[in-house]
């Protein structure tokens, strides 16, 4: 790889995607990494607040259901105390049970790319 493609790679936003849905899970990597974000996957929450606490990512896209113990409500909440800045968008296919932190937006399953796509570029 050249150095000026590992500098401009080194450059892009880190997203964090957490979904048990592989399938879905991999569909909004794709998207964020066309939208030239580095992409960390996640299947858990726990997975997830290791990688949050130490890569410092721009943006979290979580499921609310997901296995372990901490819930997708539960890791945005950890995101914006880590980083009052960082966008956090959860999804689901039912509305949240429980109060979203300030800033977080939902989207109700299934999300459609385009609805994903517009929302990134606001």
């Amino acid at each position: 790889m050249s150095y000026a493609r590992a500098y401009a790679r080194s450059n892009r936003k880190i997203a964090v995607v957490v979904e048990d849905d592989v399938i879905q899970r991999d569909m909004i990597a794709l998207l964020l990494e066309q939208g030239h974000f580095d992409v960390i996957q996640c299947e858990d929450a726990e997975t997830a607040a290791l990688a949050i606490m130490r890569r410092h990512p721009s943006l979290v896209v979580t499921d609310i259901k997901l296995t372990g113990k901490m819930d997708g409500i539960e890791l945005a909440y950890l995101a914006v105390n880590c980083d009052p800045g960082v966008r956090v968008l959860v999804i689901s296919g039912r509305p949240p049970a429980a109060v979203l932190p300030d800033g977080v937006k939902f989207f109700e399953k299934p999300v459609y790319p385009p609805v994903l796509l517009r929302e990134l570029a606001s």
